[in-house]
C-alpha cells in the first residue's frame, strides 16, 4: 500500500482516502494500484458494505500526476496508457458495491471520471469539476463519454468533456451527478452518515437494485478500452505534444 493513500475499514465501509496533500492528490500510478485493491478486496468480504472515496479536506484530487503518467504512459508503444489506471477503472466498472465520493476542492480530469461510477457524490460549496482533455490535445477517459451524457444530457457533457469548461458544484447538483452540496470541510462526515444508511438496508435487496440501475461492466470496460486506444493514439499526437510542452513551460515559468 502506497502512503499516499489511506484505507480504513469501520462499521462495515471501506474509507479510501487520497493523501498526497503537497501534490493536491494528483495520482500516481502507485496510488491507482492501491485504489483498485482497495476496491477488488472488499468485493468479496461481506463485512464490507460501502465504499468511501475522498480527498480529505480541502481538495479532492489534481487528476494525474502528469510527470508520473506521461513517463509509465509512453513507455511502451503498444500499450501507452498506463495499466495501472486502467486496472482502476476496470476496478470501478466491476464492482458491485455501493460507492460514495466525498469531493471538497477541485476534482480534475479523472476525479470527475470516476464520480460517474460512484453511486452517491456529496460536494462542498467550494468544489469545482473539470475535464481539461481536450486542452491537453487528448479526448475522454474512464467511460465518461459514455456516462457523463447518460447522466448530464449532451449539451452539458459536450460542454465539460469537449469544451473542457469547469463546473462549480451547485450546477453539478443540477447537473444530475452530485446530490448533496455541503459546507466545506464537512463531506467525509456527510459521506460517513450517507454509508451508515445505506448499510443499514437490506445488503441483498441493495445489490440487486443497485445492479439493475447500473450499465452492464462489459459496456462500461468496452468504452474504457475504446478511449483507451483512441487517447494512447492522441498522445502521439501534434497537438499532444505540443500542448505538453507549453505545460511544463508554464510549471517552470
Amino acid at each position: 500500500m502506497t502512503s499516499h493513500l489511506i484505507v480504513t475499514d469501520e462499521d462495515a465501509t471501506r474509507v479510501i482516502t487520497l493523501r498526497r496533500p503537497e501534490k493536491k492528490n494528483a495520482i500516481t500510478q502507485d496510488m491507482y494500484r492501491a485504489m483498485s485493491d482497495a476496491i477488488d478486496t472488499a468485493q468479496n468480504n461481506p463485512e464490507i458494505r460501502c465504499l468511501i472515496i475522498t480527498g480529505g479536506s480541502g481538495v479532492f484530487t489534481a487528476g494525474n500526476d502528469v510527470e508520473d503518467f506521461l513517463k509509465d504512459g509512453t513507455s511502451n508503444a503498444d500499450t501507452p496508457r498506463a495499466s495501472n489506471a486502467i486496472k482502476f477503472l476496470y476496478s470501478l466498472a466491476h464492482n458491485v458495491k455501493p460507492v460514495i465520493a466525498a469531493v471538497d476542492g477541485i476534482a480534475i480530469g479523472i476525479g470527475t471520471t470516476m464520480l460517474f461510477h460512484c453511486d452517491y457524490v456529496l460536494a462542498s460549496k467550494t468544489a469545482t469539476f473539470s475535464t481539461p482533455f481536450i486542452h491537453l490535445g487528448l479526448v475522454p477517459e474512464g467511460a465518461s463519454s459514455l456516462l457523463m451524457p447518460r447522466t448530464m444530457g449532451h449539451q452539458r457533457a459536450f460542454a465539460t468533456l469537449v469544451m473542457g469548461r469547469t463546473v462549480g458544484a451547485d450546477d453539478a447538483r443540477v447537473a444530475g451527478f452530485v446530490n448533496t452540496v455541503v459546507a466545506p470541510g464537512h463531506t467525509e462526515a456527510e459521506a460517513r452518515k450517507v454509508a451508515r444508511e445505506i448499510c443499514a438496508l437490506p445488503a441483498e435487496a441493495v445489490a440487486i437494485s443497485r445492479k439493475l440501475l447500473k450499465l452492464p461492466p462489459e459496456d462500461l470496460t468496452r468504452r474504457i478500452d475504446q478511449e483507451s486506444h483512441l487517447f494512447g493514439e492522441r498522445m502521439r499526437s501534434k497537438e499532444a505534444i505540443a500542448a505538453f510542452q507549453a505545460f511544463f513551460a508554464r510549471k517552470k515559468a
